[in-house]
Order: structure tokens, then sequence, then C-alpha cells
């Protein structure tokens, strides 16, 4: 499936039907008076999440979304029908942006949640609702409201609870395609990934997280080098972030060390908060090793000043268990702090 992770839409709400002018006409009933009817509401458009859905693919081939115009009413207190609502769904994690002035109207998050984003007008009266004691016979009615229209900018944020980062040919298609059952295009090349994956981890004891494979990024990726920064927005919402190294990189690529650092520039300059996300380094590709314990762990460890550097293999699985519940218990303990900083004050 395509991946589409940025769209504009223009949307536009049903008219208000307008109101009747009518008086009753019936054999043997004489000045019945008037009975013009009111005009129906206008259809309004909603956003609703979809957790079906990953992407925006479906607004790239459509971009006016309407609502239906409410029906004008009729004699005989007749109402006019109201306008069908537009619902436009949408996958979790979409900002909703005014194109026109920038301003975010919300960050669609939960399955079904909704947000009406253009109001269907309100129908206008009929000439009965003017009718009194000293004005019966009113000809007066009332034109039903205009539609409203506005462009947005939806961009998509995917929803994951770890981000896995690295060079190119780090193997992270590779450690996702083990742990989950997310099938991402796996080669001997770098930029073999182009687009975001997002699996979903199944451990013992009935606990599950998502993670995503974000595609590699390059020294200057922030000013839009190879892939630039335009999947950077998907770890930004991650509550831990998994930095993949390879323990044995090819002659020619960088060093453990220096892919690390580039990295974490990388992520400073895209932004400081998500530098400051909890990390869990790991060294891949423990299946090339000599030995058991292999040198270039504890070197590459002491180089970038992390004690706690795990190792693993994507190819035959080695240490995957291990980093997996210490990933799921850097969640809980993300998740504490969640919970504690939006507890109200006492």
């Amino acid at each position: 499936m395509l991946f589409i992770d940025q769209a504009e839409i223009c949307v536009r709400s049903g008219k208000g039907g307008d109101g009747c002018m009518s008086f009753r006409r019936e054999k043997y009933v004489s000045k019945g008076g008037p009975d013009g009817g009111d005009g129906g509401q206008g259809g309004s458009v909603f956003l609703e999440v979809d957790p079906q859905l990953s992407t925006l693919v479906d607004f790239t081939g459509r971009h006016h979304w309407s609502a239906e115009n409410g029906r004008p009413g009729a004699g005989a207190d007749r109402s006019g029908k109201a306008g069908r609502d537009e619902i436009v769904p949408v996958p979790p994690g979409t900002l909703v942006y005014d194109r026109d002035t920038g301003a975010m109207l919300k960050d669609m998050v939960e399955p079904g949640e909704r947000l009406c984003v253009a109001r269907g007008g309100r129908g206008g009266r009929g000439n009965a609702r003017f009718a009194t004691a000293t004005h019966q016979v009113p000809r007066e009615f009332q034109h039903g409201e205009p539609s409203e229209e506005r462009w947005l900018r939806l961009d998509l944020k995917l929803l994951a609870d770890v981000g896995i980062v690295g060079l190119p040919n780090a193997g992270k298609s590779t450690l996702l395609s083990r742990v989950s059952k997310a099938r991402p295009k796996i080669a001997d090349y770098p930029f073999t990934t182009l687009t975001p994956n997002l699996g979903i981890v199944d451990l013992p004891g009935f606990r599950r997280f998502t993670i995503a494979d974000v595609p590699g990024l390059v020294e200057g990726a922030h000013e839009g080098i190879g892939l630039g920064d335009t999947f950077l927005r998907h770890i930004e919402r991650t509550r831990v972030i998994l930095h993949l190294v390879d323990l044995f990189p090819m002659e020619g690529s960088p060093s453990p060390t220096g892919a690390y650092r580039t990295i974490r520039e990388e992520l400073r300059k895209y932004s400081e908060v998500l530098a400051g996300k909890q990390e869990l380094v790991v060294a891949n590709k423990l299946d090339l090793a000599m030995n058991e314990n292999p040198t270039e762990l504890a070197e590459f460890a002491e180089e970038i000043g992390v004690a706690d550097v795990m190792a693993i293999s994507g190819v035959t699985g080695r240490g995957l268990d291990a980093v997996l519940n210490r990933l799921w218990h850097m969640l809980e303990e993300a998740r504490e702090v969640e919970i504690e900083s939006s507890a109200p004050l006492p």
C-alpha cells in the first residue's frame, strides 16, 4: 500500500433549507392562515478516527468532501428534510490544521473520535413562525443559512510505543520482521525502507506494544539530505527510542560509535524533545562476532558512554527476548511518568 502522511482537503457543509411561505387553502376552510414549514438543517462534515486506516492515501484522489444541503420547508407545516452529514475517515494519529491560518484544530488519536470541521447551516423559518395575534397573515420567511467551506491540512504521525532509528542497513527492518508479523522490504542495500512500517509485539503474560521502523537517517537529514526529516515526525509520539547500531559495519561505512553519534545529533537538531526521550541502545549483527562476548561491544559502549548497551542478532534471534522485555519495562516506567504528570495537583 502506498504510504501518504500529508494531505490537503476542502470540506463544505450543507446549506440550510429555506423556510416556506404558504397559506392553508382547503375547501370549506376560509382564512386558513399561514402554514409554511421550516427548512431542514444542512449536513455537517465530520472527521472520524478509523483504526483500520494507517495512511492518508484515500485523499490523493479525492480532495473535496461535501455534506448534503437541507431541503426547503413546504406547506401544511411540513419541515424540510435535514441534509445528510459527511463522515471523513482518518487514521489514528492525524493532526488537523486549518490550512489558511495554520491553527491546529485537533490531534485525533482515539478510535471513533469525531471532529466537526464544517457545521451545516440552520434551516430558515417558515411564515407560520411569524404569525401573532396582531399579525395573522405574515408573508415573512427566512432563507437557510449558507454553508461553510474551508481547506484543511492533515498530517499523520504514527502511533507507536517504540520507534527504531539507525543508519541505513543497520538491520531495522530485519528486527521488525523478527519481533512482529510486519513484513517490511529487506535487502542488502541502503534505503530499502522508504516508508515507515508498524508492527505489534506480543509477549508472554498478555503483554503487547507497538513498534515502528523509521526509514534510515543519514547525516544532514534534518536539512533534507537523504530521505530528509520526512519521517522523523513519526517517532515524536513514541515513548521509547530503540537506537540500532551495526556492530560490524562494512568497509567504508561509519564505525559503530560514529553511526551512533550521527543519529543522536540528527535527533537533537530536529527536536530537543525527541532527543530527550528514553533510549535503548542495541548493537546488531552479533552473528558476525568471533566469540560470545566480542570486544567490539565493550569498546563501543565505553566510547559512547552508555553502560547498558544490549546486543542482538536480527538474523538468528539471539538476544531478542532480553531486548523486548527491557523495552516493556521502559514503557511501563514511561507510562507511570505520564500518569503522574497528568494527575491534578492536590
